[in-house]
């Protein structure tokens, strides 16, 4: 009986690439961020599946997406569910495995965990406790939309989804306007015509731009062009199916010195969203302003609205 049950755990912590059944060995106790295939599960790493067939607990978005991938390595092993609906009673119980010694692994349905999912409130707990987070590395929407978009990668700025609002979309894009670095933001198929005419608006015309659909899967698209003319297309073509990452390139040198009225619009806009003090530091990240200065201008323009 003893030695069956052995049998079945070394089974269970192994995985298959090809015709070879290749064993994962233990798990230091820590916490590890899984990132998985974005679309062909042919990108996952060999270190991915070790740790996936290897850890005690494996925590996960969505168990069916993810059993797919695991039943195409030939890993057998049950899932934990932990996404934005039940992280508050799913992440305790994680945490407690974690402070037995148990290894944990986290994954989302597609990607780098952490990215657009609220997988970063357990490595926040995580690392309050002192228990050690590990980054297993691999496919990121991302990189790969901006690598392959044509536009510059010494700098960027990942903003995930925007507000669905008009408005609030309007005022979230008026925030990057003179940011300098390539901008990449996710969007859903039936906003992006939308998001795309008030990308035009607020970043400009004539700046350059990618929509990437489907990066890594059968119907892989990049279609590059002016935020203008991707309104165009995407207004007349309809919603695409998809995945969508929206690349767009920094402004021209010209259009970062912002002139007073601009950066007034930009620290009044930043302060709706955070204390003064922080909307200060990020006007001077993004137009070279030094922050006591923006923060007494930021405080000036404040006392103006209260009088008026």
């Amino acid at each position: 009986m003893e030695n069956r049950r052995a049998e079945n755990q070394r089974v269970e912590k192994s995985f298959t690439v090809g015709a070879a059944r290749i064993g994962a060995g233990p798990l230091e106790t820590a916490l590890y961020l899984v990132a998985t295939p974005i679309g062909n599960l042919a990108d996952i790493t060999l270190r991915a599946l070790e740790v996936l067939a290897a850890a005690d607990l494996l925590a996960c978005e969505d168990t069916r997406v993810s059993r797919v991938l695991l039943n195409r390595y030939g890993i057998n092993r049950g899932l934990t569910a932990y996404h934005e609906h039940n992280a508050r009673e799913a992440g305790p119980r994680l945490m407690a495995a974690l402070a037995e010694g148990k290894s944990v692994a986290l994954i989302s349905d597609a990607g780098t965990p952490l990215v657009s999912d609220p997988g970063y409130r357990l490595v926040e707990q995580a690392v309050e406790k002192g228990i050690r987070v590990v980054a297993i590395p691999g496919p990121s929407a991302v990189l790969a939309a901006l690598s392959a978009s044509g536009l510059p990668t010494d700098a960027f700025l990942f903003a995930g989804f925007l507000p669905v609002k008009d408005g609030q979309r309007r005022k979230r894009l008026d925030t990057f306007r003179q940011t300098p670095a390539s901008l990449i933001f996710f969007e859903s198929p039936r906003r992006l015509a939308d998001s795309l005419a008030a990308m035009a608006e607020v970043l400009g015309d004539n700046r350059p731009a990618c929509v990437a659909r489907e990066i890594t899967k059968t119907f892989e698209e990049m279609r590059r062009g002016t935020l203008a003319t991707l309104a165009a297309h995407y207004a007349e073509a309809g919603a695409p199916k998809g995945e969508i990452v929206v690349c767009i390139a920094p402004p021209q040198e010209e259009e970062i010195t912002a002139s007073g009225a601009d950066t007034d619009r930009l620290l009044v806009s930043l302060a709706s969203e955070m204390p003064a003090s922080k909307a200060a530091g990020e006007a001077a990240r993004m137009t070279g302003g030094r922050k006591s200065e923006l923060y007494q201008r930021l405080l000036a323009l404040k006392a103006q609205g209260d009088g008026d």
